[in-house]
């Protein structure tokens, strides 16, 4: 049998667009040979996450979502740094910038757009920069280092990205915007007000109606002149005034282009068997700026060049998501009220939030969210479906009805075409998601990200994505999403804690006997966590069970591979003496310590102790325990602050050593760390902490639930404060509501999206009396704390017993 011939694709462009339509083409056919040119040095990445980049949260790596591994698995030919600068149509081949000659059967263009650059005077000095790819973010980050003054011209949604990035890097950040309100092409003055608001409190300057004449300076940038001859000093200049198609390969080729590369609801372009996708292309007069039409044209290409049947590409409707950490913008449709419009609005000062919806006929044809956007998947599904308002609508948006169970009525996924995009960020679409639930038996969102990518970005449709998991999954969603703490029990964290305090268990056996445990002596997995309940639940009566704890824990040590010990002394705030430091050095000597590490959380990490000469370096450190081998308070990193900092705003080494020391100690679900920064530059590293704080002019910052470890995840905004007193409140009643609510094991990064930063917010910032009691409660149980180093120095017999007889054996978990 004849093998058939497999046509020649070649993908013009390696961004975002052309991509995602080669993963649809793959799961629809493996009848092409494809070769992408890419004018980049690097494989496809998530160009909308590069403000995260810029930040310093995330990594060029962490953004790629296709490495160069995909590319060989998938027989795809790369050539990067590789830019096409001519189609012959006539034979059929592609020219590039090196000389090389590709012949093809079909081509996807898909080379997306540049920035615009101003055309004024001083627009070629160095340290004027686009902020487009990942060479301009590099170019940013190095002049952060070096410069103090940045302006950011355009306040739209990558301008105000970059600004907020740079602030994060420690620049002095003024944004220019020509119009006298930010973001005005997709909110409403309201919104767009109160947006700068948020953003002026964030560190962030502004100067509206403000038109650049020229950029000044010798051979780099030293400030932008203004029309009306004011003057801004800025080392640095963003421009991010918008993106211009990149059709110069087009044009250049004799294709048919105006302001994108003209095509027809089939991604046609002019030329037989040339297709064009994404921000380069042009379809029914419109060019497209953003991420999710880009990924609805290329479903339509993808199933069109494949053969399968599929319905033209009729437009979309675009939506607005603002990525800045802390902020919760969306856009959807039409905002601007005209006279035909029936306009339904709440705007709440006191907890900054605004909702704006838009009908026209009784239609849904745009709405404007700005605090709360838990209703915008929502949102912009009725309008993509013109839907009519109803009374189940209104109530749902507006937050006035409720099931009878007193929660919100959730939007119905039943009405969502298969090609329906749910995860813009990555393109995944609701048949996607339904396939690998129904073809590989998933049951968590977790899993469903793992396998397709959904939800790993911004995280903005998980709500959409846990709907569709209860669709699919019916009555066997609950059964599915329910897990026993181990497989001793089938009852989860919540039950188990609520038969304790209602059948007034205290011990482990006792538990594990009254709930029917099918292994009478448990396990490795359900005893320390039932330790943990019952002290949490009767912190003045109950008595710790040491043998129900994992070994680092009894033995107040991190137990090495070799059979040795680490030894982290409390260094408060990560600030020390030479006196401490001197005798940290003699003990290291006398008992010879292997290594001395300086860990991340700013402590130093005595590696190589012989058990036996544990307990002795801990009398002669006379320093308290670190606690790095528990499930507790481990570390409160800080920078230098207001004390030595030239920008620091706030005292965050005072502050970090006295949050320290009031909550060490005191046992916590799983392992939990502390970042204070004395302004926004960040330097201790708050977006990756349990509790990160960010000090400012007019007070502190907090977030919650960020984690740099095996599960990275960026810290939510969780309030700002005015003093310090209320700071403390309400670090500590998020501990202790942690500590109430949390799993045994489950980091904060993961109870934040369990739980939801909304209930949490609303259990401590909305409710000052059960504030107040939760404050209480973690008192309580902070005055049953002691130090173990000193405890165990006192206690003779557990001593001997663990460190001084050899013959007892100490089982490793």
């Amino acid at each position: 049998m004849q093998t058939p011939t497999r046509e020649k694709l070649v993908v013009i462009g390696n961004g975002m667009a052309g991509i995602s339509t080669v993963e649809q083409i793959l799961k629809l056919s493996d009848s092409f040979d494809i070769t992408v040119f890419g004018s980049e040095p690097h494989p496809n990445y998530n160009r909308i996450m590069l403000s995260y980049v810029l930040e310093g949260s995330k990594t060029v790596d962490d953004i790629v979502l296709n490495d160069w591994n995909w590319y060989k698995d998938n027989r795809i030919t790369l050539h990067t740094t590789t830019t096409v600068t001519y189609i012959d149509a006539v034979n059929k081949q592609v020219t590039t910038d090196n000389g090389m000659t590709e012949g093809y059967d079909k081509i996807i263009i898909a080379t997306g757009s540049n920035p615009f650059i101003l055309p004024i005077p001083g627009s070629d000095k160095e340290g004027v920069v686009g902020f487009r790819d990942i060479s301009d973010c590099n170019q940013m980050l190095e002049a952060s280092q070096k410069y103090n003054k940045a302006a950011v011209i355009g306040g739209g949604l990558l301008g105000l990205e970059a600004a907020k990035g740079l602030v994060n890097l420690g620049m002095d950040v003024t944004v220019v915007h020509l119009m006298d309100d930010i973001m005005e092409r997709q909110l409403d003055q309201s919104a767009s007000s109160m947006l700068q608001v948020e953003l002026e409190r964030q560190g962030i300057k502004f100067a509206m109606g403000k038109q650049t004449s020229e950029l000044i300076g010798r051979n780099r940038v030293s400030g932008l002149r203004f029309s009306d001859g004011s003057i801004l000093d800025a080392e640095l200049v963003v421009m991010a005034v918008g993106i211009k198609p990149n059709i110069g390969l087009a044009k250049d080729s004799g294709m048919e282009v105006e302001r994108g590369i003209v095509v027809d609801d089939y991604m046609r372009t002019s030329f037989e068997d040339v297709y064009s996708v994404g921000e380069c292309t042009q379809h029914r007069g419109v060019c497209y700026g953003l991420v999710a039409p880009l990924f609805e044209q290329g479903h339509v290409l993808a199933k069109h060049m494949c053969g399968v049947d599929t319905l033209p590409y009729e437009g979309s409707i675009v939506a607005t998501k603002l990525k800045i950490s802390g902020v919760d913008v969306f856009s959807a449709g039409e905002f601007v009220e005209r006279p035909e419009h029936t306009i339904i609005a709440a705007r709440d000062e006191w907890k900054r939030t605004y909702k704006k919806v838009l009908l026209r006929d009784n239609v849904i044809v745009g709405a404007v969210l700005f605090g709360d956007v838990t209703e915008s998947s929502n949102l912009q599904k009725l309008i993509k479906q013109q839907s009519e308002m109803t009374d189940d609508i209104y109530n749902s948006v507006m937050g006035t009805g409720c099931c009878g169970d007193g929660t919100k009525k959730q939007s119905s996924v039943e009405t969502m075409s298969d090609d329906e995009i749910v995860c813009g960020c990555n393109g995944i679409t609701k048949k996607t998601i339904v396939d690998v639930i129904t073809d590989q038996g998933l049951t968590t969102v977790d899993e469903i990200k793992a396998c397709t990518g959904a939800t790993r970005s911004c995280g903005g449709c998980k709500p959409v994505v846990e709907q569709i998991l209860q669709y699919v999954l019916g009555d066997g969603f609950k059964v599915a999403s329910k897990q026993g703490i181990c497989g001793c029990t089938s009852l989860d964290r919540d039950e188990v804690v609520a038969e304790i305090k209602t059948k007034g268990l205290t011990t482990t056996r006792e538990v594990m006997n009254v709930l029917g445990w099918s292994n009478a002596e448990g396990c490795s997995k359900c005893r320390p966590a039932i330790n943990y309940y019952l002290g949490m639940i009767y912190p003045e009566s109950y008595e710790d069970e040491k043998e129900s704890r994992f070994v680092n824990e009894r033995m107040n040590a991190n137990i090495q591979k070799d059979g040795t010990y680490t030894v982290v002394p409390r260094m408060y705030g990560g600030v020390t003496t030479p006196e401490d430091l001197k005798t940290i050095a003699d003990v290291s000597l006398k008992y010879d310590v292997k290594v001395i590490k300086v860990t991340g959380g700013q402590r130093l990490d005595l590696i190589g102790v012989k058990k036996e000469d544990l307990p002795k370096v801990w009398e002669e450190l006379d320093m308290p325990s670190g606690y790095a081998y528990a499930k507790s308070l481990r570390t409160v990193k800080t920078c230098v602050g207001s004390q030595f900092c030239r920008f620091g705003t706030q005292d965050s080494m005072a502050m970090g050593e006295l949050l320290e020391r009031k909550f060490e100690r005191l046992d916590l679900p799983a392992k939990f760390k502390y970042a204070v920064n004395g302004c926004p530059r960040n330097c201790a590293e708050a977006c990756t902490k349990d509790i990160g704080i960010v000090g400012n002019d007019g007070g502190w910052e907090i977030f919650i639930g960020g984690n740099g470890g095996i599960k990275p995840r960026i810290a939510d905004s969780f309030c700002k404060v005015k003093t310090d007193e209320e700071l403390i409140e309400i670090c500590g009643a998020i501990m202790q509501y942690y500590r109430e609510t949390g799993k045994y094991l489950e980091r904060t990064s993961e109870w934040v999206e369990r739980i939801g930063l909304e209930q949490i917010q609303s259990a401590i910032l909305d409710n000052l009396d059960n504030r107040k009691e939760l404050v209480n409660r973690i008192e309580i149980a902070l005055q049953q704390v002691e130090d173990p180093w000193k405890k165990m120095l006192l206690d003779e017999k557990t001593r001997t017993a663990l460190y001084e007889d050899h013959k007892s054996a100490i089982p490793v978990k």
